[in-house]
C-alpha cells in the first residue's frame, strides 16, 4: 500500500516500468502534501499571538489532517482499481460468450476506476478552501507555504481530472458517462481558479 511506503520506495514504485503506482497515485500524493501543508501553517498559527483565531485555526488543523488520511487512502483506491482495469483486459476471450464477459468486466473496471479520481478533484478542493481560511490569519512566517498547499492542490485537481478523461472516453454505457460527469463537471475549473487566486494573494503579500 502506498499509505504504508517510505518516499522513496513510492518514487521507485512509480518510476518502474510497471502500470501501477501511475499518475492517479502521485495525484493523491500531490493533495496529501497540500493538506500536510495547511496543517503545517495552522500549527505555526497557534499561540498567545493567535488567541483570537485559535478555534478556527483549530478547525482547520484537524480538517487538514482528515484529509490527509483521506488523500492516502484514494492514492491505495487507485491503485487497486487501476489494477482491476489492466486485469480485466487479460480475461480470457476465445469465445463469444467469453468476450461478452470480457467487454462487461472491463467496462465496469473503467467506471471504478473513474471513482478516486473524481472524489480526489473534491478532495483537492477542500485543501484550497481551508488554506484560503487559513490565509487571512497565518503566520507570516510561513505563508509562502500556503501557496504551496494551494499548487499542490490545483497539480493533483488537474491530474485527476486527465485520469478520469481517459477513463470516459473508454466507457460506452451514456448513463455511467451521465453520472460521472454530473460528480465533476466544473469542479475541477474552480479548484484551478481558487488555487491561482490564493497563490496571486500570497504574492501580493510577500511582495507587498
Amino acid at each position: 500500500m502506498i499509505s504504508s511506503e517510505t518516499i522513496s520506495g513510492y518514487l521507485a514504485s512509480l518510476a518502474a516500468r510497471e502500470s501501477t503506482p501511475g499518475g492517479g497515485a502521485a495525484a493523491a500524493i500531490h493533495a496529501a502534501q497540500g493538506a500536510a501543508l495547511v496543517a503545517m501553517v495552522g500549527r505555526f498559527t497557534t499561540g498567545s499571538k493567535y488567541d483570537q483565531h485559535a478555534e478556527l485555526v483549530q478547525r482547520i488543523i484537524s480538517a487538514a489532517d482528515g484529509l490527509v488520511v483521506e488523500a492516502l487512502g484514494l492514492a491505495d483506491a487507485d491503485q487497486q482499481a487501476f489494477q482491476g482495469v489492466i486485469d480485466s483486459y487479460k480475461l480470457p476471450s476465445g469465445t463469444e460468450d467469453l468476450r461478452a464477459a470480457r467487454g462487461a468486466a472491463i467496462q465496469g473496471a473503467l467506471v471504478l476506476a473513474a471513482q478516486p479520481p473524481a472524489q480526489l478533484i473534491k478532495l483537492a478542493g477542500a485543501v484550497v478552501d481551508l488554506a484560503t481560511e487559513l490565509f487571512e490569519v497565518a503566520n507570516a512566517n510561513v505563508i509562502s507555504d500556503i501557496a504551496a498547499a494551494a499548487d499542490a492542490a490545483r497539480a493533483a485537481a488537474t491530474t485527476a481530472g486527465v485520469n478520469i478523461d481517459v477513463n470516459v472516453v473508454a466507457i460506452k454505457d451514456a448513463t455511467a458517462r451521465s453520472r460521472l460527469a454530473d460528480q465533476t463537471d466544473g469542479v475541477e475549473e474552480k479548484v484551478i481558479l481558487a488555487a491561482d487566486s490564493l497563490a496571486g494573494r500570497v504574492r501580493g503579500r510577500i511582495l507587498g
